[in-house]
């Protein structure tokens, strides 16, 4: 029998961050930590209840589990649906939003770089493992944080784009300057395409890294 899942390529080359993540950190992050994340995932969820499922939906079924398995089931398929997010949250060339997203930022933040900054802050606030997000809900953008796995998108918040703070995403390039990390990402390498595409679909259960990661069923 074939997993349910397999790790999504990533939309660049492993080089292509350079030189504000190094093919070295790409490759450890995406090669051993997220794959990791699917392996497991496979292992648990197969002859259960969510065998068959999408990731996003086993994500929001099992957001609040009391159950130990379905714990370790959330843990799993929540960081591989914040890791497929997170690839495609980052673009090795310079992007600008524009459209819609342009004028939401400036109606929300006021500029760019206000929002750059809270989101930095959130990311630099985050004790331990997790998750700084951009996320549109109740008609706004706001800014989020979340710890370990967690993610919006399991209380059906739309995000736009994300911000892994975990150590394994930076230790290497930056050993534990956090804030340097978050201001390189921020500042050169963020996909506000992406975030602007995420935005125009939030009717869309299915977009952004709900269809990352495929099924290896499809």
């Amino acid at each position: 029998m074939s997993a349910q899942f397999t790790l999504a390529p990533l939309p660049w080359n492993e080089k292509a961050l350079e030189p504000v993540i190094s093919a070295r950190t790409i490759s450890l992050h995406y090669h051993k930590h997220h794959q990791t994340y699917v392996d497991t995932l496979n292992k648990l969820v197969e002859k259960t209840q969510f065998a068959g499922m999408k990731l996003e939906e086993i994500v929001q079924a099992t957001a609040a589990a009391t159950d130990d398995k379905e714990k370790k089931i959330f843990n799993n398929a929540a960081q591989v649906w914040n890791h497929d997010f997170y690839w495609r949250s980052l673009t090795p060339g310079k992007t600008e939003p524009s459209g819609k997203l342009a004028s939401a930022i400036t109606r929300d933040f006021g500029a760019v770089s206000t929002l750059i900054s809270e989101l930095a802050e959130a990311g630099k606030d985050q004790f331990g493992s997790g998750w700084a997000w951009l996320v549109a809900k109740d008609g706004k953008l706001a800014i989020e944080k979340t710890a370990d796995a967690q993610t919006p998108m399991a209380k059906g918040v739309k995000c736009l784009l994300t911000v892994d703070v975990w150590e394994h995403a930076y230790y290497l390039d930056y050993q534990n300057a956090r804030p340097k990390y978050l201001e390189a990402v921020l500042g050169k390498i963020l996909n506000w395409d992406f975030a602007a595409a995420n935005l125009g679909q939030q009717d869309d259960a299915t977009a952004g890294a709900g269809a990352g990661t495929r099924a290896a069923a499809e």
